[in-house]
């Protein structure tokens, strides 16, 4: 049984893999590479082995793309990298709504390789020459946020990382729960050992307890192989149970166990296992209503709540927005090879008052979009979906829809506050100073030193 593997899926009868396997050797993977040319190839191999991620090489992925649902399926969800020979903008739309992770051009440029495999969470083997870089990378850098409320959860990580304490990060969908647990995975002791997400919810449930124990051959219908389980897998490193409050009642009874005893049974095994793994778990529920409502194990959330880190919404860390978006662009850019250079100050103001349910996920999938679709080199109103355009701009009173059970910085609040005042003023004037400072009651030489202060600068002349 193949393990560590990284599957390419060929379904575009005129292209080649070869490039794109020498490509990926070239990355020093810690994967073998198995590359099949059908769907039902591909399906009998998911079958008996596991693999991190797939490459699905097709020539229009809306022609050819309809097996991916089955591919992630098959696979108990995996990472699925699109790789078109004939792209469009309309194939790439399609892909990353069926859940791809990444749509590429074929062939695909060693830069883009590089971010499509790091957003499949696949890395490279690392080296000696590089100790320095990858944990790095892979730790709290990875997070773009300079709020007082991602400070705290910064200084939070670098507090717990070593322990080897069970976490809970609590926190809205899309609000990057993953990358915290990322990070207190890379900045600890276990950083060089593996990180293994497991989604809860994803999996159904008859199928989740032989992903996290694994299974004998012959222990139930199509076992035809012994399987390890992500706990196994996981040894010396960190298993991510994301969605934790999807698990079944009998599964959490299991999951207690493991996580006081670090040992467990394969489906249809006798052999107790023993494994030293971390546990970070991940859910977007109030655990406590859960538990109340009898669907959560009491003791099992004490178990796991041992230290709860709160991933905030984006709405209480509008602060980072404009990080954020210039990150995001900067990475579209190299990934669909465009020149973006920016992000106009309206749509910037439109961002900075807008609720964002879907939290930086929504503005990284709205970005990508735009960056896209964009008809000019800065991103303007006229690229913003139907649902910003009509959302308007939050009123100020609006900046929390509660206060945050962490607390805030009142100086910080306030100075977004001014520099989106300064700003409505200086666009609903076309940028002529005089006018701002007078609509503003200040003198013209306090506000074009609060402009500095906050780099605001129009995209034209100013008077």
């Amino acid at each position: 049984m193949t393990h560590n593997s990284l599957l390419i899926l060929l379904l575009d009868s005129s292209g080649d893999s070869t490039g794109l396997v020498k490509a990926l050797q070239k990355k020093d993977l810690s994967l073998s590479l198995v590359v099949v040319r059908s769907e039902a190839e591909a399906r009998r191999w998911l079958e008996e082995n596991q693999c991190q991620a797939i490459f699905l090489v097709v020539s229009s992925f809306q022609s050819q793309g309809s097996c991916l649902a089955g591919l992630q399926t098959a696979a108990s969800p995996v990472a699925v990298i699109v790789a078109a020979s004939a792209p469009s903008v309309t194939d790439a739309v399609a892909a990353l709504q069926a859940g791809a992770v990444d749509y590429l051009e074929a062939p695909v440029s060693e830069s883009c390789l590089d971010t499509a495999l790091d957003k499949a969470g696949v890395s490279r083997r690392i080296s000696p020459a590089e100790p320095a870089s990858a944990k790095t990378e892979k730790g709290c850098a990875a997070i773009i946020g300079n709020s007082s409320v991602m400070r705290q959860v910064f200084s939070l990580i670098k507090k717990v990382c070593d322990a080897e304490t069970t976490v809970l990060v609590r926190g809205e969908s899309g609000t990057g729960k993953e990358l915290i647990a990322q990070a207190l995975h890379y900045e600890g002791v276990r950083g060089s050992g593996p990180f293994v997400p497991v989604n809860c919810g994803a999996i159904p449930g008859e199928l989740l307890e032989s992903e996290l124990f694994g299974h004998e051959k012959g222990a139930f219908t199509h076992a035809i192989r012994t399987r390890l389980g992500r706990f196994e897998l996981a040894h010396g490193g960190t298993v991510f149970l994301d969605e934790i409050s999807e698990m079944s009642p009998m599964l959490q009874v299991k999951l207690l166990r493991v996580l006081q005893e670090k040992e467990f049974e394969r489906i249809g095994g006798t052999k107790t296992i023993s494994s030293d793994f971390r546990v970070v778990a991940a859910t977007n529920r109030n655990l406590e209503q859960e538990v109340q409502a009898g669907r959560f194990r009491e003791d099992l959330y004490y178990r796991l709540n041992v230290i709860p880190i709160e991933a905030p919404p984006l709405r209480e860390r509008r602060q980072d927005i404009p990080l954020l978006a210039e990150h995001f662009v900067a990475r579209f850019n190299r990934l669909r090879k465009k020149k973006i250079k920016g992000v106009a100050e309206e749509v910037m103001n439109r961002f900075a008052g807008y609720a964002w349910p879907g939290n930086v996920r929504e503005l990284e999938n709205m970005l990508e979009r735009m960056v896209i679709l964009a008809g000019s080199e800065v991103l303007s109103m006229a690229d913003l979906p139907e649902r910003l355009l009509e959302a308007g701009d939050a009123a100020p009173a609006e900046q929390f829809e509660e206060l945050p059970a962490q607390g805030f910085f009142l100086n910080e609040v306030l100075a977004d506050f001014e520099r989106r005042l300064i700003l409505q003023a200086l666009e609903q004037t076309d940028w002529v100073k005089n006018r701002a400072a007078k609509l503003l009651n200040v003198n013209r030489t306090t506000l074009i030193e609060k402009m500095k202060r906050f780099k605001l600068i129009s995209s034209s002349a100013e008077a």
